[in-house]
């Protein structure tokens, strides 16, 4: 074979593997990229069309890992539950007290906003509030859409029990006290973190005690924290909540308090919900 002809074949076997190789190359590249962007889920994403709020409302669900439909599963309702808001951390804080504690598996549901203020308050004839809050007072109805939609459409939806929390923070925890106090039993437990009872100059605290007296045999657990950097008011109310319920005849209702020293009205749900679940699901070797 001439010299010439033998580097040719052998330039053109070099291209070849050449090419052969840029190929495998970008085939490798591309699987790489493709499993980058890969998209990385903590829930679902439900839209609820309620009649008695006249609007759609958005509901954010984390389920557990391996969720089985042949079992059923506590559910933690969600005020303030977007993912601009506390449902992302409050699922965090789910998943390490069941990898790491005695937690059992959870649904979380979480509630987004459309009028927080519209939403958690009840009706108040102050014109300072009534000015601050033009939206306000409408907490009866949607107490009304959470007994009356909202549960009945996630126990339809999902496998769940009669274990029922609901979490609330400030006008979040004003919500779940007026629920505690005129529907207990909505709820199993009621984690309740710096609530706003200073709404309508602390009516609802003025009516607390009347509120139990009136009530049937009630059972069930209430957590409630405020935080010792909060105004003083906040501690002071979260202080005589927590005693009129522990003074009222519902003996089975079990009620701690907590205030947490070093937080203020910003950063104490975190740290105030970790506590309550430390109490409920406390570490065992």
């Amino acid at each position: 074979m001439p010299a010439l002809t033998k580097n040719v074949l052998i330039m053109k076997q070099k291209i070849t593997i050449l090419i052969l190789a840029t190929f495998s190359m970008l085939a490798a590249f591309s699987q790489v990229k493709t499993d980058s962007l890969k998209q990385f889920t903590i829930g679902e994403r439900r839209v609820i069309k309620s009649a008695v709020l006249k609007e759609n409302r958005i509901l954010n669900i984390n389920l557990p890992s391996g969720y089985d439909k042949e079992k059923t599963y506590p559910v933690i309702y969600l005020l303030d539950g977007s993912a601009g808001e506390d449902f992302l951390h409050i699922a965090g804080l789910v998943q390490f007290f069941n990898m790491t504690f005695n937690m059992p598996d959870f649904i979380i549901v979480g509630i987004e906003n459309v009028d927080r203020k519209r939403d958690f308050t009840f009706h108040t004839e102050l014109k300072d509030l009534k000015k601050a809050y033009p939206t306000t007072g409408h907490s009866d109805s949607f107490i009304k859409f959470i007994e009356s939609e909202l549960q009945p459409y996630i126990q339809s939806t999902y496998k769940t029990n009669e274990t029922k929390y609901i979490i609330g923070q400030s006008l979040g925890g004003l919500l779940a006290t007026e629920i505690l106090l005129k529907k207990p039993a909505l709820f199993s437990h009621y984690l309740i973190v710096s609530p706003s009872l200073w709404w309508d100059n602390e009516s609802l605290l003025t009516q607390a005690a009347a509120l139990m007296q009136d009530q049937k045999e009630t059972q069930g657990y209430v957590y409630i924290s405020a935080g010792g950097k909060e105004e003083k008011i906040m501690q002071n109310d979260a202080k005589q909540l927590a005693l009129i319920l522990k003074n009222s005849k519902h003996k089975k209702l079990k009620v701690d308090l907590l205030i947490l020293p070093d937080e203020n009205h910003a950063t104490i749900l975190h740290q105030s919900i970790y506590n309550a679940f430390n109490i409920l699901f406390p570490y065992k070797n």
